[in-house]
């Protein structure tokens, strides 16, 4: 069930950004914006397990999912510059950006898979 991925995704970004904000010594606390994501996810699909809500609020954990993703895909070119041996500035940072851009960017992905999925028995009715 898509409601229990998106509460286990928002657990990981809880995760994520509570290790990121320590690993700096609590010097950054941009380090928590992953776990902003998270919370907001593992609320979102908390409430998703109400079938009469469902489909609103995974909606919105979509929406939070693609905006995660956008805002931290540009830290897969920090982390690919990084691993070729250009220096990086923050590579802790890179690291974390590109975590949150891989789980939500499956979370998206998973998303989409189960809006399609779940229109198709509509669409053939």
């Amino acid at each position: 069930m898509l409601a229990g991925k998106t509460v286990a995704i928002g657990v990981a970004l809880i995760v994520l950004g509570v290790a990121g904000y320590v690993a700096s010594s609590a010097a950054s606390p941009t380090a928590l914006i992953p776990a902003a994501f998270g919370a907001a996810l593992a609320v979102l699909g908390w409430l998703a397990y109400d079938e009469r809500r469902r489909k609103t609020v995974m909606h919105l954990a979509v929406a939070v999912g693609l905006v995660g993703f956008l805002g931290s895909v540009r830290g897969l070119l920090r982390l690919a510059d990084w691993l070729s041996g250009s220096p990086v500035e923050r590579p802790l940072a890179a690291v974390s950006q590109s975590l949150m851009a891989a789980l939500t960017g499956v979370f998206v992905g998973l998303c989409v898979k189960s809006f399609i999925d779940a229109r198709r028995p509509r669409r053939e009715a």
